[in-house]
């Protein structure tokens, strides 16, 4: 059997081994136990918390959740766990010297539980959790699930969206669009004599006129939810929420004067001599019962109209 001397050494030593804070409060929030991974990560040796008041040592903690659930368990016998979510780092405590350098707090994970110690009035048992590496883990899974997520609706080549961004968008903006009784305009953009180019100019100069003409399309838009892609080859395709075929006709002409001014030398184009783009747009009015299919369709008739007038300008499709 343990002798009373033994069963103290033990319970230190599991003290001492533990990889958690445990710090444990009288009635009267009085810090009773401090084990070695507090001293370690608080840089405060038990000596000197030990017999102090919890707020005197913690005072930042004042009014706050950590202070209320200490409160809860010695008055109402009432656990908790912290959110660490909302609670990332309540306590003062840094994984490495340079990190408390820099100030840059441990991520912690908190439970608040009471206890019943016999003889003696209700105690409570702070048990701090180092969770920095599974937050780190969530943080970098949550960052290449965007890159992956950007990667799968950007057009590796310009940057802008690609087909399935444009299918989606599509998609929500349409059902919207019948939802709310908001116009939806639809733009399909070319840019003219392409082959051409690239015949004349080399890919590598083609790819280069692709990038700067859809930076220039983009630019121009504003509103957080239009958008550009690149439809196919040389095609671009702009989902213009709310916008009336009003409104969009000049949206459409001052898109092709931006492309017209890059000033993109083009030799070989036969219109111009330099990179232009057609426009075609079809808009779908507010109460239409126009799907997809349907605005696609038109938006295409009406670029390709645009190419037959000439090339260089806009066409907006008239039912």
């Amino acid at each position: 059997m343990l002798t009373a001397t033994i069963r103290a050494g033990l319970s230190e030593s599991v003290l001492g081994a533990l990889t958690m804070g445990i710090v444990v409060l009288d009635h009267q929030r009085r810090i009773v136990l401090w084990n070695d991974w507090m001293q370690r990560y608080s840089g405060l040796p038990a000596a000197a918390v030990v017999n102090q008041e919890f707020l005197a040592v913690f005072p930042e903690l004042r009014g706050k959740r950590m202070d209320g659930a200490v409160q809860q368990a010695l008055r109402d016998n009432f656990p908790a766990v912290l959110s660490q979510t909302l609670h990332k780092a309540p306590f003062a405590l840094f994984s490495t010297a340079d990190a408390r350098a820099a100030g840059e707090r441990m991520q912690q994970a908190v439970a608040v539980t009471p206890i019943e110690v016999a003889g003696c009035e209700r105690h409570c048992l702070i048990q701090i959790t180092d969770v920095s590496v599974a937050v780190n883990r969530e943080r970098l899974l949550r960052e290449q699930a965007l890159e992956l997520r950007s990667l799968t609706y950007s057009d590796g080549l310009t940057g802008i969206g690609n087909r399935r961004h444009f299918d989606v968008t599509m998609e929500k903006e349409m059902r919207r669009a019948k939802r709310a009784g908001t116009p939806l305009t639809l733009m399909m953009i070319d840019i003219d004599a392409f082959k051409p180019y690239n015949d004349h100019y080399g890919h590598q100069m083609g790819d280069d006129a692709l990038v700067r003409v859809a930076s220039a399309l983009a630019g121009m838009l504003q509103r957080p939810l239009d958008l550009i892609a690149r439809y196919g080859g040389e095609e671009f395709a702009v989902v213009l929420p709310e916008m009336d075929a009003t409104h969009s006709l000049k949206m459409a002409e001052a898109m092709r004067q931006t492309v017209a001014r890059l000033a993109i030398a083009h030799e070989r184009a036969g219109h111009a001599d330099c990179v232009t783009v057609s426009i075609g747009l079809a808009t779908c009015a507010i109460g239409s019962d126009t799907d997809i299919a349907t605005l696609l369709g038109a938006a295409d008739r009406a670029l390709y109209a645009a190419k037959r007038a000439g090339r260089n300008c806009v066409v907006a499709h008239v039912e």
